[in-house]
């Protein structure tokens, strides 16, 4: 609940009780029920007719005092319910620096959540007050009803030691105890939920029913069951608690087989303390129960409404209940996630989950390695590289990530080298040659700027001229180096046209030594490696050698059918060249001396016989052989000697 709708909750006296607290400490907290004497005076200020408003606070912000009378009581209601706002709105705001941008909700769905929350209690107040009148109290001794006031304030200490955090602690309600526990749902692993949808929601479908769907996901966290429990003064001796049981997705007639099951449980063990084992059928057994062992199916919808208070069921229509459970499951799996160690997958280092910031592929890294990251590749103008850095991965970093990564000079480079690209990626627009504002090309092949007013050709970049064809680059090139020569040019005249011709030259040269992206025209030079070529502006893929457009999910493809090939001959070449330095050092010797070498018998290249030497090595297969005699020589010992052939011999 958010520090700002505190105002509007339930006021709970809610205890804390750490390992170093006793229960004298809660005691002195509240004396007005934690006082364990027989002459305990409750409820001063519930006493009047009217209905009281149950109110809730966190017992985790009780400010311990030792000498809180019940006279003070609203006071200290007050200075808990400060406390526990102002404390609340700071969690906020340490909760929104990891949390996406749409997790924040607007202001009328909040005001609206605050008359929900009101009926709530209102409702929850009313039913609780119905409950009572119903049961018949029975006459008790002092001795028994101090005896069950005890023992009710003991089990209330054992749960809330147990449950700690989960446990509610609500004023004295008409001299009665009244706690609210929020039971979380044990689920062992993940668990699949299915809902009938009909044929207006777009889902999932999984049922082959025409007019019939079935949405599925799993959670891993259930939002939980909440038990409210008043108990009455003849309470454990005599009769059971009063409790309703609040399920948000959970309909109302499995609700009340749940309420069954708890009276069930009183019946057999009538005149003992049976919350504790409520609670725990609750956390444990309930799905078992319900038959959800291995699916929640949800709904069904506008049937099967009990008559019985005790059941708070929030669902309504698949609509709300789906969302409902994945936003809880959700916050859930963020909420563990900041609790434990994960290690980044870039720098390998461990860190808590609140160092690290999640993508919407769900990859996250700690925040030095994504800053580092997103700041070289802006740096570097390679904004297309800005997606997820696990392999394979092409979600984009999003712009929210991204602003809270690069300080302020940095992101607005990286939204001017974004329109940029967008701009560049657009068939229509051109820039205008005097003052580079991005300029919209009509069907003519001719624009105007809209700032400058200047228009211009956008073949040629020249001033518009109708009816006349294009000047090529190097008669521009011609023109301009031939007035050089003039006399009549002033020196500043000179000079700019002498940095157009350079500009020139150097465009000439680039075109020369480049191929231009089929998408945006992007003049790209390859140095080494293949002829599949990525843009670096656009992404897109093509042929270096072809010049055209490759499918990006198969980039080779185009070279299996023969028509381009992968690598250049010549390179391939110098590859070899490089592996086997003796090839060059024999196909060297085979050209100066072609008169003295025999073809190698076993691939049939060329070797060249060096000096007298008849041992001949072919540096094509690496097999040895004889010049006399042409056979392979497996051992030279044996093929040469006095019976053999001779080694070194002239010629």
């Amino acid at each position: 609940m958010r520090g700002s709708r505190r105002e509007h909750r339930p006021h709970v006296h809610h205890h804390n009780h750490d390992d170093n607290t006793s229960s004298s400490s809660s005691s002195s907290t509240f004396p007005s029920q934690r006082s364990r004497g027989g002459g305990r005076k409750q409820g001063h200020h519930h006493g009047h007719a009217s209905q009281p408003k149950l109110r809730f606070v966190k017992k985790s912000e009780i400010l311990p005092s030792s000498s809180v009378s019940n006279s003070d009581n609203s006071c200290l209601t007050e200075q808990l319910a400060s406390v526990n706002i102002s404390n609340q709105d700071k969690d906020d705001r340490n909760n929104n620096n990891h949390v996406s941008d749409d997790a924040c909700s607007s202001k009328t769905k909040e005001e609206g959540d605050f008359n929900d929350m009101d009926d709530n209690i209102f409702s929850l107040s009313s039913r609780l007050d119905k409950l009572l009148s119903r049961m018949e109290q029975p006459q008790l001794s002092e001795e028994q009803l101090r005896d069950n006031d005890i023992s009710q304030q003991n089990e209330l200490l054992v749960v809330e030691s147990i449950y700690g955090e989960n446990v509610f602690i609500l004023d004295a309600w008409k001299d009665h105890h009244c706690f609210q526990i929020h039971i979380n749902i044990e689920v062992l692993g993940e668990i699949a939920i299915t809902a009938k949808m009909n044929s207006s929601n777009e889902l999932e479908t999984v049922s082959k029913n025409l007019d019939d769907f079935l949405y599925s996901f799993k959670v891993k966290y259930l939002p939980p069951i909440v038990l409210t429990c008043l108990l009455p003064k003849s309470y454990p001796s005599h009769q059971p608690p009063i409790f309703t049981i609040s399920v948000q997705w959970l309909e109302s007639s499995k609700i009340s087989s749940l309420c069954s099951t708890l009276d069930s449980i009183w019946e057999e063990q009538e005149g003992q303390e049976v919350i504790y084992q409520w609670v725990e059928w609750l956390h444990n057994s309930s799905l078992s129960h319900l038959g959800f062992d291995k699916e929640i199916k949800l709904g069904p919808y506008g049937v099967n409404h009990v008559r019985d208070d005790r059941v708070v069921s929030g669902t309504s229509s698949p609509d709300f209940d789906i969302p409902l459970l994945q936003n809880y499951n959700n916050q859930k799996h963020h909420e563990s996630f900041l609790k434990e160690l994960h290690q980044c997958q870039i720098c390998f280092s461990e860190y808590a989950g609140t160092e690290f910031r999640q993508l919407p592929c769900k990859h996250f890294f700690c925040l030095k390695c994504l800053q580092t990251f997103t700041q070289m590749h802006v740096k570097e103008g390679t904004i297309s590289s800005l997606q997820c850095p696990e392999a394979k991965c092409p979600v984009m970093i999003p712009p929210g990530l991204l602003k809270l990564l690069l300080d302020d000079n940095e992101y607005e480079r990286w939204e001017s080298m974004m329109l940029e690209k967008t701009l560049a990626s657009m068939s229509d627009v051109v820039y205008c040659p005097r003052c580079e504002t991005p300029c919209i090309e009509d069907e003519d092949q001719h624009a105007q700027c809209s700032k400058c007013f200047f228009s211009f050709c956008t073949l040629c970049s020249e001033r518009r001229h109708v009816g006349i064809v294009c000047m090529t680059l190097d008669m521009k090139l011609q023109i301009l180096q031939d007035r050089q020569n003039s006399s009549n040019l002033k020196e500043d005249q000179k000079r700019r046209e002498r940095e157009k011709i350079n500009e020139m030259l150097s465009m000439k040269e680039i075109h020369r030594d480049s191929k231009l992206c089929p998408s945006c025209d992007m003049a790209i030079s390859r140095t080494e490696g293949c002829n599949k070529m990525v843009c670096g502006n656009c992404g897109e893929y093509f042929c270096y050698r072809c010049n055209k457009a490759i499918d990006k999910s198969d980039p080779y493809g185009h070279f299996r059918d023969g028509a381009c090939e992968l690598f250049p001959q010549e390179m391939i070449e110098n590859w070899q060249e490089r592996i086997n330095h003796r090839q060059v050092v024999g196909q060297l010797q085979a050209e100066l001396f072609p008169q003295s070498g025999r073809a190698c018998p076993n691939c049939r290249q060329f070797n060249a016989k060096i000096g007298n030497n008849n041992h001949i090595f072919c540096w094509a297969c690496q097999s040895h052989y004889c010049y006399l005699c042409n056979e392979v020589v497996r051992r030279g010992t044996k093929h040469y000697g006095p019976k053999g052939c001779k080694q070194h011999s002239e010629g």
